[in-house]
């Protein structure tokens, strides 16, 4: 079963409960909800949902990985699949793709997402997707395992970098407020 509107409202409530100062910033989520646009498929190009995750090991270093058609460091996630019935779960389906890491190796610090993030993707002409905006849901967990099998074909590398690194002010703000 596929991940409903209603599971990524109910998500995104629980969020904004704890985080009432993003509510303008993530109102484009609401609105295409309410809209009734399926923002869980990757064809919904005015705005659809992904998942993703930040993985701290035992050093409190944060996991990024060098993404090969954006040409950046991000932390690991993707688009959500017909297979993903939670956004936690398609997080963790996406973990394990890109980096080998199976799901059992690391342990939720939370049961929401830490960081909910509406940010711009450009165009890519490869894929015929115009550009769009994302509605990343990211959710944080912990692990004593490394990186076994990069996804070569999306990722390029890996790296453990200190959570202090991470450019999003407000992921970054609300990380280090847990890891502390």
């Amino acid at each position: 079963m596929a991940i409903t509107a209603q599971h990524i409202r109910e998500t995104l409530t629980g969020y904004l409960a704890a985080h009432p100062d993003e509510a303008a910033a993530l109102t484009p989520v609401l609105d295409l909800l309410d809209d009734g646009a399926d923002i869980a498929t990757r064809k919904e190009f005015r705005g659809h949902v992904t998942a993703g995750v930040i993985l701290t090991n035992d050093r409190g270093r944060i996991l990024h990985v060098h993404h090969r058609a954006l040409d950046t460091w991000l932390l690991p996630g993707g688009h959500l699949e017909e297979v993903d019935e939670t956004l936690l779960g398609a997080a963790l389906r996406e973990l394990s793709e890109e980096t080998g890491i199976p799901a059992e190796a690391v342990i939720p610090m939370g049961d929401g997402p830490l960081h909910v993030d509406a940010h711009p993707i450009p165009a890519n002409d490869a894929k015929g997707e115009p550009e769009h905006r994302h509605f990343d849901f990211r959710f944080l967990f912990r692990t004593t395992t490394d990186i076994t099998d990069l996804q070569t074909e999306e990722v390029i590398a890996a790296a453990w970098r200190p959570a202090e690194t991470i450019l999003d002010q407000r992921l970054r703000t609300h990380l280090l407020a847990v890891l502390r």
